[in-house]
């Protein structure tokens, strides 16, 4: 958000994702030096795809912050669920029980109501930042599954997947950009502003390179319930921050819209985890409160 503050940079979100596919190359070249196995698991093809899809998902997602708010577009990202699940019922014919259904249609609702709240406060909303966004999200979602499946067959890791997919997908947005003489203009305004974007990119790249790395551990350590409730906190933090250092028009709508896209990750999370959540039914708390009532009444006969 604060390299999209800088005064003409909004056209150049893709330039931004391509410096941040190089940084992240570096990174995981770097982290792959360090690892006693090198070689190259999955195949060139797999990669290929993975790399489009990556480029799809980062590029929309960046170039969508040249016309939205920066919390819309990090509750955008919170609700994933919705074409994951569509994908699942169209693709592979899955089906889903009450809670699940219940998660999205929250979700829904919440990402609803504040982009209608956005569209009412904010002067410079624009209608194409959401389809660029909801772009991005369609990418991520399926992006997810041909990663896991591609490092499940082949046993590839974590840095390798990195550097390959980020690598080629710097060779594609390079190529996009010089065809469409996208690149000449974004380089010259960067290099009038060389702290405002090369260095806020490094540090944005850093970031958020260490911060997959963090929720891979995460996962790894804890488990992926732990993992969702951290990195839920972490958006919620985001927004806060967003609105605390950053001047924008704010409504309590953000509030309760917010608060529904929140709920409908905790039903996401239950859903997956009902063995380990167990949430007291309407019946057992009724059956404690009258239980109750006749101790207490007991000792005041006492």
């Amino acid at each position: 958000e604060l390299i999209f503050s800088v005064e003409g940079f909004k056209p150049f979100g893709w330039y931004l994702t391509l410096v941040q596919f190089g940084f992240y190359s570096i990174f995981g070249l770097i982290e792959l030096q360090l690892i006693q196995d090198k070689r190259r698991r999955i195949p060139g093809k797999t990669y290929m795809i993975i790399a489009f899809l990556t480029v799809g998902t980062m590029g929309l997602s960046n170039t969508s912050l040249g016309y939205l708010n920066y919390p819309t577009q990090v509750i955008f990202k919170c609700c994933k669920l919705i074409p994951v699940m569509i994908g699942g019922v169209f693709i592979q014919g899955k089906r889903y029980n009450i809670v699940d259904v219940s998660a999205a249609l929250c979700m829904s609702l919440g990402l609803i109501w504040f982009t209608l709240a956005d569209s009412t406060v904010a002067p410079n909303f624009n209608l194409t930042g959401v389809v660029l966004i909801s772009l991005a999200l369609c990418a991520d979602a399926v992006i997810g599954n041909v990663q896991e499946k591609a490092m499940k067959l082949h046993n590839g890791s974590n840095s390798e997947m990195v550097l390959y997919s980020y690598s080629i997908g710097f060779v594609y947005i390079l190529f996009g950009l010089t065809c469409t003489s996208g690149l000449s203009p974004a380089v010259t305004f960067c290099s009038k502003h060389l702290v405002q974007t090369y260095g806020y990119a490094f540090l944005f790249s850093l970031t958020g390179y260490f911060g997959i790395s963090f929720v891979l551990a995460l996962i790894k350590i804890f488990g992926a319930l732990l993992a969702v409730t951290v990195t839920t906190g972490r958006k919620a933090m985001t927004i806060v921050l967003s609105f605390l250092f950053f001047a924008k028009p704010f409504t309590l709508q953000y509030v309760w819209s917010g608060l529904l896209v929140v709920l409908g990750i905790f039903l996401n999370v239950y859903s997956k985890n009902m063995d380990k959540i167990k949430l007291p039914s309407l019946h057992g708390l009724w059956k404690k409160t009258v239980e109750e009532r006749k101790t207490r009444t007991l000792s005041q006969t006492v």
